[in-house]
């Protein structure tokens, strides 16, 4: 299994000397299997590069999940270039909880005069399953689900193939149960063991207190939850707009500071744009 990180910014996408390590676009989370499947995670900014590079290998046949829609999460997907390209196909689900089908979300955000091309003038093939499964597979690649304890609702996904496990908890806020999430020992559970945890990790101890509330997690928790789970690795995700490299840099250096005292075998990374992880 193949992971490609395309976006891991949160709230609105950012640029400027201070971002150019880890990057400035917001979510998009691309999982390719053994065969060269392509499945895809969210379509914040970060997806205008993954449907560049689809374009050019050619790929046709394309999964889109969502964990939900609020604007960071959508707002590339107009300018996902397999849109425009004759003989594709994208299956696109989108199993949050929402008081709108993700389908409809996304007509609304191509219709004018927010946008200039209909999403129904597109030359792709639309897909949107009508059914939210408990558990389904692309692939070589089984597909699990969870609620998100986040406003509005959402959902956490693992990703498994031939033994091998990537969890994917953006937009978690493990300090706070939102309404339909989950406290954090039950995201433990569903991440015990994973070779690699991508995980919500916008605030310091010190922002949290005035943002409590907003469905986002203080990297403590992450890696804390990290630590409980067992798992291999955690990648810091959903960085803060504010957050430089240099504040990312000594974020990864406090957790990994405090690894040794567990006993555990954990690395911890933050999630890095362009970044290819293979789990095999």
């Amino acid at each position: 299994m193949r992971v490609t990180i395309w976006g891991a910014r949160g709230s609105i996408p950012v640029s400027g000397p201070e971002y150019v390590r880890f990057g400035g676009d917001t979510t998009c989370l691309e999982v390719r299997d053994a065969s060269g499947e392509v499945l895809l995670v969210d379509a914040g900014t970060g997806i205008r590069r993954a449907g560049d590079r689809l374009d050019r290998e050619g790929i046709r046949n394309i999964r889109l999940l969502f964990t939900h829609a609020h604007w960071d999460h959508i707002l590339g997907f107009p300018f996902f270039r397999p849109l425009y390209t004759p003989g594709v196909r994208i299956e696109i689900h989108g199993c949050a909880d929402a008081v709108i089908s993700i389908r409809e979300i996304l007509e609304r955000t191509m219709r004018p005069p927010t946008f200039p091309v209909d999403l129904g003038e597109v030359a792709a093939e639309l897909v949107f399953p009508a059914v939210c499964p408990d558990r389904f597979s692309v692939g070589g690649v089984g597909v699990g689900f969870i609620p998100l304890s986040h406003p509005n609702g959402g959902v956490g996904y693992s990703f498994e193939e031939a033994g091998r496990r990537l969890v994917f908890l953006t937009d978690n806020e493990l300090g706070h149960v939102h309404p339909g999430g989950r406290p954090a020992a039950e995201y433990a559970r569903f991440a015990a063991g994973a070779d690699l945890l991508l995980h919500d990790a916008e605030f310091t101890a010190a922002e949290y207190g005035e943002r409590q509330g907003w469905g986002h997690s203080v990297w403590e928790e992450a890696l804390a939850l990290a630590l409980d789970a067992g798992v291999g690795r955690l990648g810091l995700w959903h960085h803060n707009m504010e957050r430089t490299d240099g504040d990312l840099d000594e974020i990864v250096a406090a957790c990994r500071a405090r690894v040794p005292g567990t006993g555990a075998a954990l690395e911890v990374f933050a999630a890095r744009q362009g970044e290819e992880i293979v789990l095999s």
